[in-house]
């Protein structure tokens, strides 16, 4: 799904349609620690958000994506989470389509 960078980092972007952006960023200042544990779960760590006016810049790391995600998508937890947040994005992060992301490429990486 997403090509794999030597760092085991992914990142994204994604716009925030602006009549939802307070929500947004109040659910991502207090989430729910089922979604955290389900993320944990999955494989997936050092995940941070940065936040630019309404646009939002993703990134973390992990080891086996496409198995991340799977196990995401069956997620009851995050499903429910995916429900409300879907709305306030522009595109789409479904886990179960083909490329539910498009994942920035790494030029840079600095040890």
């Amino acid at each position: 799904m997403f090509p794999l960078t030597n760092s085991g980092k992914f990142a994204w972007t994604w716009t925030i349609r602006e009549e939802d952006l307070e929500e947004y960023v109040s659910m991502h200042l207090a989430p729910w620690p089922e979604i955290l544990e389900e993320h944990t779960k999955a494989g997936i760590r050092d995940y941070s958000i940065f936040q630019n006016g309404n646009q939002f810049f993703y990134c973390f790391l992990c080891d086996d994506l496409d198995a991340a995600f799977a196990y995401l998508a069956e997620s009851e937890a995050c499903n429910r989470w995916n429900a409300i947040t879907s709305k306030m994005v522009v595109g789409s992060f479904d886990f179960r389509e083909a490329v539910p992301i498009q994942p920035m490429r790494e030029v840079f990486y600095l040890k």
